[in-house]
């Protein structure tokens, strides 16, 4: 018979070894009963392996191992010159190969070397390569390996820092391809595989699942909401595709968190569709082309959603727009919080700004904002961003328990010395050492533009407002420090 247990609030069914069929579980459309005919069993999870090993086959054509090398001046060996005549490792670890630093040599013609290898996919075939900015950007050679054994000297097309892709071409016609999926789609818990290189093991492939979405905490590039999984990801399998059971790449292979260096188990791609973006933009002129908001955002904190009277902390906070920006021409407000960007859900303030990065210039995009409590909607058009802007300003705010702060009024002479001429508020004149305002960054200097929304000018104005809003446990402050604005919620108790 069957019994019950409960763990951590969970109803676990336990079943007995004579039972023939007691419950059930779906494994690729597949029923399998406990207890039935081990056969069927085993057929199902054959059924699994080939699924596996199908696309394998048909992926790993398409994947290639790349070297990489770099110029480097190459030290003259003179008489009586350390590691002359001798053992070339000398003339890295000088002369008694203890790591002793090498003396001033003269330096012949600079020459080629292997500094390191990656992996990357063929997109189209005449020769279009995608991978990492890291493994291709920077390289003054690169060589090409197919899973064939064809090898191809390869040509840098162009290469984008702030999202960590990177498109190469070699000269070959008829190549064997990837297939391009849709990130968009992909979801928590589903299987996927790795294809690479790791320590330059050509065309390794490991399995996982997508372990989480949307990471973007993780201090790698500037636009990019990456997929997490716990596929091995090793050095050398920068740039090698994540694909899923249907045998679509849906990532691209880029980064780990590690302390040893080695697989933890927690790896990041490059969502596919964002990759899209970029190639087709570097295809065309080598550069890619980001659509400009011009808003300074951040993300909302239990504070904040309590202060707007919003459920959950999903979404981006308006915290300024600038003026004449595309966000200001469409009506877009200080308060807004951004909920949906052209038809996706924006979860914080990275996946907005990711959202932006990827959407062409002069695109008139629907953007979905709560206002006031009440959804409101507009239409942008997107402008085009330049070197010396930020496609949407992000401003994340740290800790907070209770307020510290000594203040001043902004007059003409303070406004010159800071930088902060024509603008209005208080001045933060000293913030008290452990306070909840010090864990929040505020400093010295940044000005207090409002308190509990309401613009303040002068000591007594904040003052005012924090007295009309004391029966209220949080004190929402608008600051400006370097240029940019962001809100502050700051806990009385």
């Amino acid at each position: 018979m069957m019994q019950k247990s409960t763990l951590k609030g969970y109803s676990l069914g336990i079943v007995g070894a004579a039972v023939a069929t007691a419950g059930t579980f779906a494994l690729f459309n597949t029923p399998v009963v406990y207890g039935a005919d081990v056969n069927d069993t085993i057929s199902t999870l054959q059924n699994l392996s080939d699924s596996y090993v199908k696309v394998a086959e048909e992926t790993s054509h398409g994947v290639v191992y790349i070297e990489i090398s770099k110029t480097m001046a190459a030290p003259v060996a003179y008489p009586g010159a350390p590691g002359a005549n001798g053992s070339p490792f000398r003339h890295f670890f000088g002369p008694r190969g203890n790591g002793q630093p090498m003396p001033q040599m003269p330096q012949e013609d600079a020459m080629p070397a292997p500094v390191g290898s990656g992996s990357g996919f063929i997109i189209s075939s005449d020769g279009y390569i995608v991978t990492n900015h890291h493994v291709a950007g920077e390289a003054d050679g690169l060589r090409v390996t197919l899973e064939d054994g064809r090898r191809f000297d390869a040509t840098l097309i162009g290469s984008d820092p702030q999202t960590e892709v990177a498109l190469i071409k070699i000269d070959a016609e008829d190549l064997p391809t990837v297939r391009l999926g849709d990130s968009d789609g992909v979801r928590v818990g589903e299987w996927i595989l790795a294809v690479g290189s790791p320590f330059g093991l050509d065309f390794t492939v490991t399995s996982g699942i997508v372990s989480a979405q949307g990471r973007s905490e993780v201090g790698i590039v500037d636009y990019a909401n990456f997929i997490q999984t716990d596929a091995a990801i090793n050095p050398g399998n920068s740039g090698g595709p994540l694909i899923n059971l249907r045998g679509e790449v849906v990532g691209m292979n880029t980064a780990i968190l590690s302390r040893s260096g080695g697989n933890n188990g927690i790896g990041f791609a490059i969502p596919i569709n964002m990759v899209k973006y970029v190639v087709d933009d570097l295809k065309d002129d080598g550069k890619v082309d980001r659509g400009f908001l011009g808003v300074s955002i951040q993300n909302l904190t239990p504070e904040l959603s309590n202060w707007f009277e919003i459920e959950g902390d999903q979404g981006a906070l308006i915290a300024e727009v600038v003026e004449g920006s595309p966000a200001y021409e469409a009506g877009l407000e200080q308060d807004d919080i951004v909920v949906r960007f052209d038809g996706h859900v924006v979860h914080d303030a990275s996946a907005l700004r990711s959202r932006v990065a990827t959407t062409k210039p002069g695109k008139a995009t629907p953007v979905e904002v709560l206002r006031d409590g009440k959804k409101v909607e507009k239409s942008v058009k997107l402008g085009r961003l330049d070197s010396d802007e930020v496609v949407a300003e992000r401003s994340t705010p740290q800790g907070n328990r209770r307020l510290g702060l000594q203040l001043q009024d902004l007059d003409d002479s303070i406004a010159e010395q800071l930088g902060y001429t024509g603008e209005t508020g208080v001045v933060i004149a000293d913030v008290l050492a452990g306070s909840p305002a010090a864990r929040e960054g505020l400093r010295r200097g940044t000005i207090v533009t409002e308190v509990n929304r309401q613009p303040v000018s002068s000591v007594q104005e904040f003052k005012d407002a924090m007295e009309k809003g004391k029966k209220n446990d949080t004190v929402l402050l608008n600051i400006t420090r370097d240029g940019h604005s962001r809100y502050v919620a700051l806990q009385l108790k």
